[in-house]
């Protein structure tokens, strides 16, 4: 796991200017982590930013983690009331969710259907890697829909997906989320 210390640039932060300057540097730690590597950008001192800093940094870094690096989870923490509001407006209108942790809590932020935030919710109750079987099986539904919702997750890059083998021989998918 990498931290990135949002507070170090200040405890107000505006202007999309700003924003690219912080989003280089951001950008740079997510390129020196490695496959399955959670990189953390921690909030703390940070009491303020606006809606133009949110969608710069936060939208743009999210969105070519997808594309560059979709092997690596982007976790946030240590929000507060403000930069939770503008955070979640920014990615709301740009699509997007990402991950954000609080104490031992972790919840997407931004745009996600509530069974997407269910299933992330129960995979991050497993506490480790888990199978679509088994997460169908505690969520109670079929295992076409649960491989449908944890595709959607993978895809939005909240959830990681890894080659493994069953009890059985065979070959199946693995997902995890940050811990």
């Amino acid at each position: 796991m990498k931290r990135f210390a949002l507070g170090e640039f200040g405890s107000q932060l505006w202007t999309r200017e700003k924003a690219k300057e912080i989003r280089a540097k951001l950008i740079a730690v997510i390129e020196s982590s490695s496959p399955g590597e959670t990189i953390v950008v921690d909030l703390a001192g940070v009491e303020v930013f606006d809606y133009s800093f949110a969608n710069e940094l936060f939208g743009k870094t999210i969105h070519t983690r997808h594309s560059e690096w979709p092997d690596r989870l982007l976790v946030i923490e240590n929000l507060t009331t403000y930069t939770r509001e503008n955070l979640g407006k920014a990615l709301e209108s740009l699509g997007l969710a990402t991950i954000e942790r609080s104490g031992r809590k972790m919840q997407l932020l931004g745009k996600s259907h509530p069974v997407d935030a269910e299933t992330f919710a129960e995979i991050v109750a497993e506490g480790g890697p888990t199978s679509a079987t088994s997460l169908s099986k505690r969520l109670g539904i079929g295992l076409t829909a649960m491989n449908e919702r944890l595709s959607k997750l993978v895809d939005l890059g909240l959830v990681l997906r890894a080659k493994a083998t069953s009890t059985a021989g065979r070959e199946q998918f693995m997902y995890s989320a940050p811990r």
